[in-house]
């Protein structure tokens, strides 16, 4: 049942093709994975990650048709957290932001952690953080044809940020069921961290009493998916789900890794997540992953009708040159 850190978060995009551009030209992150929603196939899901896809590193994105536009409150899942390697790293992301016209504030420290915060053109809100003194769960492999040098780049996901109106109540959940303990508070902000410690085990509180409840839309996050080894695992947490009295999915096979969902918390949405088996797969091998549309072995029966139904996005990356930035 041990969770290892943050597996993935989901996000919500108003453009499939706006976010491969931000994702992959600006950030430097690898599209592992262009797939659709497999509970609504009108609906692409790209995921972009490390060089490999490794777990605890991939941000995904859903662009379901006409949604609106997220409204921000409180009780949302409401930032989304990267890793990067040093303080330093920071300084040239401000760079990066400027030259690419990114709106962003100054370096931040929050509760004891350095971090950038930035936008997307959704008002997607995320922080770019740094691990220089946060040691824990590895970090992952910056991507090697991206335009991001090594040492500065992504490598991974963490700290997520949770804005909440009632702190005991998502206190007790995040401790006395998921294992999380209080590492450092400031203000209305608590940080939290499990097993390995780390960024990339590590939450951030914030406690927003006076706010509207937030309303999912694009721009705002759809859920975050917590880390687990095994298939048994999942087993483990959905016994321990009914024992609490927890609603949940039961047993979810996505393919690429396996899934159980819950809401322990008024309008937020956990998933737990097995580590593999991964993005590489009978469809796609290393060097060409993300360039064509995946589907998992129960949708492949209907392609032509996924194919005809959804937009072609050219996500071709194999003999795509990307300059590494300065």
């Amino acid at each position: 049942m041990k969770i290892h850190g943050i597996h993935h978060v989901t996000a919500i995009t108003s453009s499939a093709e706006r976010i491969y551009d931000v994702f992959t030209n600006v950030l430097g992150m690898r599209l592992v994975k262009k797939t659709v929603n497999q509970d609504d196939i009108y609906t692409y899901h790209l995921f972009f990650a490390d060089d490999q896809g490794s777990p605890g590193t991939d941000m995904t994105f859903f662009d379901f048709l006409g949604s609106s536009k997220a409204v921000k409150g409180t009780d949302e899942i409401s930032k989304t957290g990267f890793r990067v390697a040093t303080d330093d790293a920071l300084l040239f992301w401000i760079n990066r932001f400027d030259q690419f016209q990114m709106r962003h504030e100054e370096i931040l420290d929050i509760c004891g952690v350095k971090c950038l915060p930035f936008w997307d053109f959704d008002d997607q809100a995320y922080l770019i953080c740094s691990d220089e003194q946060h040691q824990g769960v590895k970090p992952g492999i910056p991507w090697k044809n991206g335009p991001i040098p090594d040492q500065y780049a992504i490598i991974g996901l963490g700290p997520m940020v949770f804005k909440v109106s009632h702190p005991t109540r998502f206190d007790q959940i995040v401790t006395e069921v998921l294992g999380f303990h209080q590492v450092q508070s400031e203000g209305q902000m608590i940080r939290y961290e499990l097993n390995e410690g780390g960024l990339g085990a590590s939450i951030l509180v914030e406690y927003d009493p006076d706010s509207n409840r937030a309303v999912q839309g694009f721009g705002a996050i759809h859920h975050v998916a917590f880390r687990v080894s095994k298939r048994s695992d999942l087993d483990a947490w959905i016994k321990r789900l009914n024992a609490l009295g927890y609603r949940h999915s039961g047993h979810v096979n996505r393919f690429y890794f396996e899934s159980l969902y819950t809401r322990m918390y008024p309008n937020m949405l956990f998933e737990f997540a097995t580590d593999g088996p991964g993005f590489i797969d009978d469809e796609e091998d290393y060097l060409t992953l993300g360039e064509k549309l995946s589907l998992p072995p129960q949708l492949r029966k209907s392609r032509r009708q996924i194919e005809a139904l959804i937009r072609p996005i050219d996500t071709s990356d194999t003999n795509r040159k990307r300059e590494k930035s300065i």
